[in-house]
């Protein structure tokens, strides 16, 4: 007997998509305000990228302080509130850090700068925590990942417009060099931004949204909670030690990095002994998943946030160095490129088939690359220099139709071409170097779906509570930026060679496609088989 497919409601989920684009918005928006804060706050390269360490710091935060809570008392708090109350308090949330930014800006106060962007994020990841289940919940599980992919499709186009926007705001016009940013104009900017996210609060408030509940049963996790703990406190450890000893900051962030990949590892060799208590933690699938989408993150955020101090450079681009509000459509590009590969990836939501298919696997990114410039020149900007990025999307073409839609050879073919990109961006110079470096967006583009579809593969009713487990790890945007900032900051290297981070970061998912393989096939799970996911 055939199962009645449940339709999509689809009056929800575009209301629902909003929040997607905000998400992108904002966090593309801070590659602008990182340069701006560098030069007004005269900050070295490992203390601008501190924006953006408070900013994904605060998902860390926000998805462990929500688990802990649940876990200590039995029940899913979310899930008890609603996934539509909790997308509002979370919007409100960030409507309170959007207007602390304001008096931030007034004090001329950089840490009460970076404390305002934790609020928002905070907001950003309880909305993040309850958006994703509930656009599956919109409709037929089975086509789930495809409400996922649009919503993903409309992130990219926050991502996009963003830096674009921002840099209007802040300077007048997108290409404005001889524009004098003001504390008026941070308070516009900010002012508009806590309009909006107020505004679509109250939108939700007052729509016909279902709450959003599910009857999943909540499984405790003791062990896992006390795992993410242990490694809360030895980031917090170390922070301290920075803040009271003289020790480097890279030494610093490198424990960092190690003490987060340690706890992970030292989590599944115990709970392999014992999985009594653990969870999801149990599976080496999704332990690999966690750093995957750590590295993925902080990689795919590195490249952005260090872009504005990279173009800055005398004799990088430009003989003196491009202007911090010249940046914007170099930047916006970069973020295009991901919305170039989230629209190829979608097209298989429309069940095209043969050479139709073919066809718009084509199209359908140089469509998406005109819409990026053409929204680029409408704010002024001459994107004549970008027309010979073309060639990187048809290579990246190329990638995707090698991968077949297969998770495992997806991220194994686009990881080694970003690794490829990374290299050719860090020894040439100029117009060259600076697609490749943007082409790592085109290549980002569909890792999260790889990742997270091989990580939460065999899960079966922990599967909920590995996502959860998978969000939190976008800590990785909290650490490695400011690791390649420390990394720029040290004469010997400088921010131009800094990016054989990003390499090597590209490199281990490579890695991470095949370790994947391997341990699924151990238990019997074949990936030849499309499995998706979204962000």
């Amino acid at each position: 007997m055939s199962q009645t497919k449940q339709p999509t409601n689809t009056g929800a989920l575009t209301t629902l998509v909003m929040v997607f684009f905000f998400w992108g918005f904002i966090a593309a928006s801070n590659s602008i305000f990182i340069p701006f804060c560098k030069t007004h706050f005269n900050l070295n390269n490992f203390e601008s990228q501190l924006i953006g360490s408070a900013f994904y710091g605060a998902y860390f935060i926000g998805s462990l302080i929500l688990f802990i809570f649940s876990n200590v008392l039995g029940k899913d708090l979310l899930n008890k509130i609603g996934y539509k109350k909790g997308i509002i308090y979370g919007l409100l949330i960030s409507v309170v850090g959007a207007l602390l930014i304001i008096p931030s800006a007034n004090a001329n106060s950089f840490p009460a700068i970076l404390a305002s962007f934790f609020v928002v994020a905070l907001g950003f990841s309880l909305q993040q925590t309850a958006a994703q289940p509930f656009a599956i919940s919109l409709g037929d599980p089975s086509t789930g990942s495809h409400r996922l992919n649009l919503g993903g499709s409309i992130n990219s186009l926050g991502t996009t417009l963003g830096p674009i926007i921002v840099s209007f705001f802040l300077f007048g016009t997108a290409d404005s060099k001889a524009a004098v940013v003001t504390v008026t104009n941070i308070n516009i900017l900010y002012l508009i931004v806590a309009g909006v996210f107020a505004a679509v609060a109250l939108f939700f408030t007052f729509s016909n949204l279902p709450d959003g509940k599910n009857d999943e049963a909540f499984e405790k996790a003791n062990k896992a909670s006390s795992s993410l703990l242990m490694m809360t406190l030895l980031i917090g450890a170390i922070i301290v030690v920075g803040q009271f000893t003289e020790v480097s900051k890279l030494t610093l962030l490198l424990i960092s990095l190690v003490a987060v990949v340690g706890v992970l590892f030292y989590s599944n060799a115990s709970a392999i002994k014992n999985n009594d208590g653990w969870g999801a933690m149990k599976y080496p699938q999704l332990i690999y998943g966690m750093i995957g989408i750590f590295v993925y993150v902080g990689v795919e955020v590195t490249i952005d946030n260090n872009f504005g101090a990279l173009l800055k450079i005398p004799g990088y681009l430009t003989t003196e160095g491009l202007d911090e509000s010249a940046i914007s459509k170099y930047v916006s590009l970069y973020w295009g490129s991901l919305m170039i590969g989230r629209w190829t990836g979608a097209i298989s939501v429309f069940n095209l088939k043969g050479t139709l298919k073919t066809i718009m696997m084509i199209v359908v990114p140089f469509i998406a690359f005109g819409v990026v410039l053409g929204v680029s020149q409408i704010y002024g900007n001459d994107v004549t220099d970008l027309f010979g990025y073309a060639v990187f999307i048809a290579i990246a073409i190329a990638a995707f139709f090698y991968g077949q839609e297969k998770p495992v050879k997806t991220l194994l073919a686009v990881s080694v071409l970003a690794a490829a990109c990374m290299l050719v961006g860090v020894f040439t110079n100029g117009i060259v170097s600076v697609y490749a470096f943007m082409a790592g967006g085109l290549c980002c583009s569909v890792m999260w779906p790889c990742i997270f579809s091989l990580s939460v593969a065999g899960l079966g009713k922990y599967t909920s509570q590995g996502s959860a487990f998978l969000i939190m790890m976008i800590l990785g945007g909290a650490i490695i930026p400011p690791l390649q900032g420390a990394i720029g900051d040290m004469p010997a290297v400088g921010m131009h060679q800094s990016y054989l981070l990003a390499a090597a970061g590209f490199l281990f998912l490579a890695y991470l496609a095949l370790k994947q393989k391997a341990v699924l096939k151990t238990q019997g799970i074949d990936f030849d088989a499309q499995v998706s996911g979204g962000h």
